[in-house]
């Protein structure tokens, strides 16, 4: 044997004490209180020896190379003995205090026993093949989890695990999980290094926030908390009281990095109002070029602030109406330069690459102003009537972005239905939406209804190619209309062979989004169809199972729905 393992566990007639160094005193500890395994033993020799190996080292005590191993080994038990025996007990460690009380009510049994179904069965998730025509469980997770909090009920104890589990592999899932968790999740996701994550995602960081009744403490949070928690605490405070937080950070504003400046900032959003313009009028002077940036755009946000006005005053040089045509003209006249007053309003100079200077100034001018300004300013007339006008000189697709972009910095939702257009017009967007995402966008200002009933329009007159993303905005379940507009597309794709795998996108989104109630209307969809001859091989088959799929999916919906709340009356919907 030329090297040998310290890890081996020796045993035998071997073990004898000669082989061992004596130990310079008969107390363990060496008379220093320090546990024997901190002493200079001659451990550190047998280590080396062994790493070396006994052809290079020889231990002391081995009267030849065929004996060396062995010696090795038997210094190596008696020394393991020698220090476990010099070790003091350690002091035992604080118990954990006990988990808090969760004054939620309990699930239901049903219930609870259909989340630890979700929770561990993985049958119906997509490996990359073809899914069958199981439901993706997983995917039910998040709609569960919106359920149960919205009921308020409290998550089972011995699910916590597995819980916390699903929201560390999944960042979606962690703001309902962590909600359903609540105070035991997070007093068991101290106790776990894996679920840390728990503790910076909720509120505070995992401690209770102070209130705006205790100022001290919010105070000394706010001075000698790290960041996480003292952005939460910003956050918190804005949603109750905003003029609170507002003041919190004026007292320390000076002295912060500019990237905190940033995103304390951007926690000003919520519940924005004229009382914070002269905070943010302030900023539109600070060093930091993105937080100037930021302060303007939530200036602009505040149609009666100053800055709103001084872009209004300059966005209506630019633009005019000529009367001296046979009919009526938007004309623009776009800035010649971009001076010190506009940079300081949260202008960018500098165009990006590809961009005309001019235009990027144009653009940015009109995004900033009030839409209110613009009827005044071109005769009285309506967004409808603003948008339908011709605009000379190739200006329109510019102008119009810019009116899409400011309508949704303001949430106006007569210039975002203006911009949209109708949904059944042949350039599927309306005359200022220049992309899907902003159409999307604009279908944000919208309430729920008209966002469905707008989207089912564009669904019923162009498909679903391009559809995806404009879903993504409508509430959930869908309504009726655009539920159904859904279905029939596919049915009408379906029916006219298309590649099926182009749609498992919608399909997927149908699985999370339809009506459960829906599911009754499905039936007639679930027969294999007959294959046109330009049908894709096997498309019949994958249509079957994905719409066996979705009502499987439905009617689990409906049933999680139905545990969670037994004593709900099933809604109805108007037949078609």
């Amino acid at each position: 044997m030329s090297r040998t393992s310290t890890a081996a566990t020796p045993s035998g007639p071997h073990a004898t004490a000669p082989s061992v160094p004596a130990s310079p005193t008969a107390d363990p500890s060496g008379g220093s209180g320090r546990p024997a395994s901190s002493l200079p033993d001659g451990w550190e020799d047998l280590v080396t020896t062994a790493l070396l190996g006994t052809d290079r080292r020889a231990p002391a005590g081995s009267a030849s190379a065929a004996e060396a191993p062995a010696v090795l080994l038997d210094a190596a038990a008696v020394a393991t003995v020698r220090r476990r025996a010099g070790l003091r007990p350690a002091r035992a460690a604080e118990r954990p205090r006990p988990a808090p009380e969760d004054p939620r009510p309990e699930l239901p049994p049903a219930a609870a026993r259909r989340l630890t179904m979700l929770l561990t069965d993985r049958s119906g998730a997509s490996d990359g093949g073809r899914r069958g025509a199981a439901p993706d469980l997983m995917e039910l997770l998040p709609q569960w989890l919106a359920a149960a909090n919205a009921h308020g009920f409290a998550a089972p104890p011995p699910a916590l695990p597995a819980l916390l589990d699903a929201a560390r592999g999944r960042t979606d899932l962690r703001p309902a999980a962590l909600r359903f968790a609540g105070p035991r999740g997070l007093w068991l996701a101290r106790l776990n290094p894996d679920w840390r994550f728990a503790l910076r995602s909720a509120p505070g960081g995992g401690t209770s926030l102070p209130g705006p009744g205790d100022p001290e403490r919010v105070l000394r949070l706010w001075q000698e908390g790290l960041f996480a928690e003292r952005v939460a605490l910003l956050s918190s405070l804005r949603s109750r009281e905003p003029a609170a937080a507002r003041e919190l950070l004026a007292t320390t504003w000076a002295t912060e990095r500019a990237e905190d400046r940033l995103m304390f900032l951007d926690s000003l959003r919520t519940r924005l109002g004229p009382d914070d313009e002269p905070f943010l009028e302030q900023s539109l002077a600070d060093r930091s070029r993105n937080v100037r940036a930021t302060a303007a755009e939530l200036l602009s946000a505040l149609p009666g602030s100053a800055l709103a006005q001084r872009m209004a005053v300059r966005a209506g040089a630019c633009v005019a109406v000529d009367h001296t045509r046979d009919a009526p003209m938007l004309t623009v006249e776009a800035p010649h330069e971009c001076d010190a007053g506009m940079e300081r309003d949260g202008v960018v100079a500098k165009a990006p690459a590809g961009r005309g200077e001019r235009s990027w100034w144009l653009g940015q001018l009109v995004e900033s102003a009030p839409l209110g300004t613009w009827s005044r300013r071109l005769g009285g007339r309506t967004p409808l009537q603003i948008v339908a006008l011709p605009v000379g000189d190739d200006w329109r697709s510019e102008l119009h972005a810019a009116w899409c972009r400011a309508a949704v910095r303001q949430r106006d939702a007569g210039w975002a239905q203006a911009l949209l257009g109708e949904p059944s017009a042949a350039e599927a967007g309306g005359p200022g939406a220049v992309s899907l995402a902003e159409r999307a966008r604009l279908l944000g200002t919208l309430d729920a209804d008209e966002r469905a009933g707008w989207v089912a329009g564009f669904i019923g007159t162009h498909g679903l190619p391009d559809a995806f993303q404009l879903l993504g905005v409508c509430a959930v379940p869908w309504a009726p209309p655009l539920g159904r507009a859904v279905v029939d597309a596919l049915d009408i794709a379906r029916d006219a062979g298309s590649y099926p795998w182009s749609f498992s996108g919608v399909m997927g989104l149908a699985e999370r989004c339809l009506d459960p109630l829906e599911a009754g209307h499905l039936d007639a969809l679930l027969a294999v169809p007959d294959e046109p001859e330009d049908a894709s091989p096997g498309a019949g088959g994958y249509w079957s199972e994905a719409f066996q799929r979705l009502v499987t999916t439905l009617r689990l919906r409906a049933a999680m729905l139905t545990e969670l709340d037994p004593t709900a009356r099933p809604r109805t919907h108007a037949q078609p």
